[in-house]
């Protein structure tokens, strides 16, 4: 199957001049979502992992499935003030100002095993904060996974030491 069949380009979304790739089509065909779905939980396993965390909202439609596949745990990164207990914050760079992701204090424990999922890697603003943030708690990231990579845009090159798994990519479009 060819993911990218299932992927909408919306141009000048949210932004003249940006091409959003809309992942939500995955969602409705129930044979390519479990084709995303034992992608990542092949690489996983591979990876040794003990939990898997992802942010909102497109990674939640990705991460917890292969978490559930994997029969291991979940904790979701979200914006500030969307969860309920103690949590740490992190910090990172858009391309016009700042913003921050939290997760629960103990979401993670020390040594713990973590592949993050998400829907997209672009400039890996986004990963490279929830990475410091699982590293701040202690846990170890074995993973960074991505339904999409655009290529030309090398948020990769900030995870040299992380194996990565995307699972089509997109170049100078």
């Amino acid at each position: 199957m060819n993911i990218k069949d299932h992927i909408a380009s919306i141009i000048d979304f949210p932004k003249k001049g940006i091409i959003f790739r809309d992942v939500t089509p995955i969602l409705k065909d129930p044979a390519c979502m479990k084709e995303v779905t034992d992608a990542f939980a092949k690489f996983i396993k591979k990876t040794g992992a003990q939990m898997v965390i992802a942010p909102e909202a497109r990674g939640f439609f990705f991460g917890l499935p292969a978490a559930l596949s994997c029969d291991i745990g979940f904790a979701p990164v979200r914006k500030p003030g969307k969860l309920p207990r103690k949590t740490i914050t992190q910090s990172y760079d858009l391309e016009y100002g700042t913003d921050r992701l939290e997760i629960h204090e103990d979401a993670i424990q020390p040594g713990t095993k973590v592949v993050i999922i998400d829907d997209l890697l672009a400039t890996g603003g986004t990963m490279e904060a929830i990475v410091k943030m699982v590293e701040h708690l202690q846990g170890e990231v074995v993973g960074i996974g991505f339904v999409i990579e655009l290529d030309d845009l090398k948020g990769r090159d900030k995870f040299k030491d992380i194996p990565i798994l995307a699972l089509t990519h997109y170049q100078g479009e």
